[in-house]
């Protein structure tokens, strides 16, 4: 059973939207020339990317995202990165802390700096692209998932001032401090969704408590089924089996769990049945 094609007028959250939101998120690491032929084949008309390039020694190599845009929706994708690129610095906490939008909170001092790389262009492209009151979805997967959720905040908290109709991440590591995290949670009720698949190590950095997640948690388990809540004694039995998944390689689903393909597997498989 395939999914059916992207709406463009959707309005909220569900599960087939969220699997194109993963597809957009793994498009985010694509060659330009691929990104704006597959939005055109989605029915996006314009296409704006988002680039810029750091020096040593900061630890990333630079930010890249994409706003693609049609008369009813506009989605703004970062780009991640893989696990064994990002461990070690999101483990690092001696670093000063960013603040956050608006005076509140702060954030983790990488994501920071590379949200502000970037954001005056990701600021400029939508409020070009938003001549229609189009519906504003912005996605990530890993490191494009931090960025995507601090975009939100910094959309809605400075100006524009915009509200974002979703934010969609996978495998997003802690991006800010709680309090942050609660004034997120409290001005997009509904509307921030956070995927994790199973054992996936990465959103489990940086180290609790210095930064922290927003509450609303869609976890994938160890079958492949995504689940609304996961009870503790459920979830600590379900990451047991797997981490035990595979004889030759134990406990090695920590890294494989946050591969992009293995997020766009599993939600391919639930938008289906939705």
């Amino acid at each position: 059973m395939s999914v059916p094609a992207i709406d463009h007028r959707t309005k909220t959250y569900d599960p087939r939207h969220a699997y194109w939101m993963c597809r957009a998120s793994e498009l985010a690491y694509k060659d330009e020339a691929t990104i704006e032929a597959q939005a055109r084949s989605w029915g996006f008309d314009r296409v704006q990317h988002h680039h810029t390039t750091f020096t040593p020694p900061f630890p990333l190599q630079d930010t890249q995202a994409y706003t693609m845009s049609s008369d009813h929706m506009i989605v703004l994708a970062f780009r991640g990165t893989e696990p064994t690129n990002i461990k070690d610095w999101l483990s690092d906490i001696t670093t000063p802390p960013w603040p956050g939008p608006g005076r509140k909170g702060f954030v983790h001092y990488g994501f920071g700096e590379a949200l502000n790389s970037v954001y005056p262009q990701v600021k400029k492209a939508l409020e070009a692209s938003r001549t229609n009151g189009q519906t504003v979805w912005i996605t990530g997967h890993s490191l494009g998932g931090a960025l995507a959720m601090l975009a939100g905040a910094w959309l809605h908290f400075e100006e524009p001032n915009l509200l974002a109709d979703g934010i969609i991440t996978f495998g997003q590591p802690r991006a800010c401090d709680r309090e942050l995290a609660a004034a997120c949670d409290k001005a997009f009720v509904k509307r921030t969704h956070r995927f994790v698949n199973n054992n996936d190590i990465v959103p489990h950095m940086p180290p609790e408590p210095a930064y922290t997640h927003t509450q609303l948690l869609r976890y994938i388990d160890s079958t492949g089924k995504l689940r609304d809540s996961m009870p503790l004694l459920g979830g600590l039995t379900d990451r047991a089996k797997g981490m035990t998944a595979d004889p030759l390689a134990p406990g090695s689903d920590g890294i494989r769990d946050h591969f992009i393909f293995n997020y766009l597997e599993a939600m391919e498989k639930n938008a289906a049945r939705s």
